[in-house]
């Protein structure tokens, strides 16, 4: 998988911090989410 182009970094959005490219979803909160016990298919569907 080529997460380069997946994840970005903008200083306009969240604070410069990581995100999925296209959303204002962090991946600080995706990994939060999987520490949690949830799935990747959980995540997706919501």
């Amino acid at each position: 998988m080529d997460w380069q182009g997946r994840i970005v970094t903008s200083p306009d959005t969240l604070f410069g911090r990581p995100r999925i490219a296209g959303t204002r979803i962090g991946v600080d909160f995706v990994l939060e989410l999987l520490a949690s016990g949830w799935s990747s298919e959980r995540i997706l569907a919501e």
